[in-house]
């Protein structure tokens, strides 16, 4: 691309121009990544199908406002041989130049997020009924669209739903879904893209050229992941890079621009993912406040180590056939720990990943945040994969299971997941296990089966008394068998207590217990058992001849006390009480 004839400003500035500006498209194929908008707009203007009102949308600095203007220009296209609505803007038109600086007397753009009332639209709108001055039609473009009162909006519809042939409207926006569909059902719409890293970074390289700076190729790589498809993101980032290189003309460095960025190296994030998804606790703190001593930025980590867990799942899945923009060594790397650990342990290490996410960007302390999100992942590294577990659940439901001396665990799960096993299923159900210690042969024999919650319950030791009162309050029982347990899904509980429960189940079996949480319903809990009881004997106390005799209208009751073992009832409450006397 000719970028001195197409792109860069025809007047020399008089103070230095933000690359922004500088480079702001001039023709529709100046814009990059929005192929479909330039096909169907070129396609629709041949056939002679001009809407009258275009709404743009798309995330920030994706080329909305420039494609409003450019949209104007091709509308009002006229030359010495051209006199009609005209896509291809490369010979600049007699209205062309005013239109991209916005002076243009028949091209109106209005900000809704300054002017957002209903007297600002009526004022746009007063002179729509007009004719244009000496362009071919009337256009209006509002940016921001969204911001538009309700009272501005109800002002607009009418004359969108009616307009006059010679008035079009152009709307920009970067929030659709605030825009009132009333509105929208009246635009033809474009939904602008994202530009891709590949093609950002493509442009980028054209400019530096342009400009006669050098930024390594990973440095410009850095630029067009960071910038998130904005295009704007990109120049603006890329103007902050050429300033690192100094005034010598050197090349700004890779590492410089990740200074700048507050990126930390990849080599170091992949290193930092290895520890916490190996279960390496102690190595990922380590790693992370090194990587934040030295200007990584919390969130940024944090986002980088999403991005890693999706490359390696690619790679688990594509194998060789995956592409990656990274260096071979980095590859490799990736691919190592594609083999290391299972596609459901990914699938977990993404959900908790994005899920802390959330946690860091709200954190009042982001390191912090980002630390306890290393530690859950290395402790979720210790465990057998999701897979083995589902297997266990499987024998034990169909009685094909046998308990094991030992569980044999992944090459990458630590000496402490032969203790304690927790595993998530999918959507229905979450499963926790636990392997049972190494116990001496004259130990074995003190072991007891346990064949029911409450036979559980009564044999907890007690030093267990607070697992005792959870599970008495919150475990609802759906199936009880050796070896496995079934619940309702836990809601209020405390989230240790199914690992608390399964470790106490082994103490007392030395055996390997799953629990199994499923949708239900369950039982009531033991304590709402016992409090379903109470109430059945408190009605059934009620119920005696004593409480309905006249001489006890009006009183007060105090107590409903068990009569003690051996003790007549008849002694304390006659069976005739409340029964009219027979005379003798």
């Amino acid at each position: 691309m000719d970028y001195k004839a197409s792109m860069a400003d025809s007047s020399p500035p008089r103070a230095y121009q933000v690359l922004a500006r500088k480079y702001r498209p001039r023709t529709f194929a100046d814009m990059i990544g929005q192929d479909v908008m330039i096909t169907t707009l070129t396609n629709a203007f041949k056939a002679g199908r001009v809407a009258h009102a275009f709404m743009l949308t798309g995330v920030r600095g994706v080329g909305k406002t420039t494609a409003a203007r450019l949209l104007a220009r091709a509308l009002n296209y006229e030359t010495d041989t051209v006199d009609a609505p005209h896509i291809d803007l490369s010979a600049p038109g007699r209205h062309c130049e005013r239109i991209m600086i916005s002076s243009h007397m028949d091209v109106m753009e209005m900000d809704a997020a300054s002017r957002t009332g209903v007297d600002n639209m009526r004022e746009l709108l007063d002179g729509v009924r007009y004719a244009p001055s000496e362009a071919r039609f009337k256009v209006y473009i509002i940016d921001e669209v969204h911001m538009l009162s309700t009272g501005a909006f109800n002002a607009l519809l009418k004359t969108l739903e009616e307009p006059p042939d010679h008035a079009k409207f152009i709307f920009a926006t970067t929030e659709s879904r605030k825009v009132p569909i009333t509105v929208l059902s009246r635009c033809q719409r474009f939904d602008l893209r994202r530009v891709n890293p590949t093609r950002l970074k493509e442009h980028i390289s054209g400019i530096c050229d342009e400009e006669n700076v050098k930024i390594s190729d990973g440095g410009l790589a850095l630029i067009s992941r960071a910038a998130e498809g904005s295009v704007r993101d990109a120049l603006s980032l890329l103007d902050q890079a050429i300033v690192q290189g100094g005034l010598d003309g050197s090349e700004v460095t890779e590492e410089q621009i990740r200074d700048m960025l507050g990126l930390a190296d990849r080599t170091r994030v992949l290193d930092l993912f290895a520890h916490a998804a190996l279960g390496d606790g102690p190595g990922a703190l380590a790693e992370i406040r090194s990587q934040y001593d030295d200007g990584a930025d919390p969130l940024v980590i944090m986002r980088d180590l999403l991005d890693v867990c999706h490359e390696v799942s690619r790679a688990q899945v594509l194998g060789d056939k995956a592409s990656f923009e990274a260096a071979s060594d980095q590859i490799d790397r990736m691919m190592g720990l594609a083999e290391q650990i299972t596609p459901a342990q990914m699938d977990r290490i993404w959900k908790m990943l994005l899920m802390s996410y959330e946690d860091v960007r709200h954190a009042p302390v982001p390191l912090a945040a980002v630390e306890m999100a290393l530690l859950a992942l290395a402790n979720a590294g210790h465990m057998p994969p999701p897979e083995l577990v589902a297997k266990l659940i499987s024998e034990i439901e169909t009685g094909n299971f046998t308990p094991p001396e030992s569980l044999d665990t992944p090459p990458n799960s630590s000496p402490s997941a032969h203790r304690s096993v927790q595993a998530s299923a999918q959507h229905a159900h979450t499963t926790q296990a636990i392997t049972p210690p190494v116990t001496a042969p004259e130990a074995v024999s003190k072991m007891r089966t346990i064949a029911g919650l409450e036979e559980f319950v009564e044999a907890l030791p007690r030093d267990k008394a607070a697992l005792k009162y959870e599970v008495e309050k919150h475990i609802r029982l759906i199936r009880f068998k050796q070896g496995l347990i079934t619940i309702e899904n836990l809601t209020d509980a405390p989230p240790t207590l199914v690992g608390r429960m399964v470790e106490a189940l082994s103490d007392l079996t030395g055996q390997l217990w799953l629990i199994d949480q499923e949708s239900g319903p369950g039982e009531p809990s033991l304590s709402e058992q016992r409090r379903i009881a109470r109430e059945k004997q408190d009605a059934e106390d009620r119920s005696h001849p004593a409480f309905s005799h006249p001489l006890l209208q009006g009183a007060e009751l105090i107590d409903i006390r068990d009569i003690k073992p051996g003790y007549a009832a008849d002694n304390i409450i006659p069976a005739n009480f409340g029964q009219p006397c027979k005379d003798d």
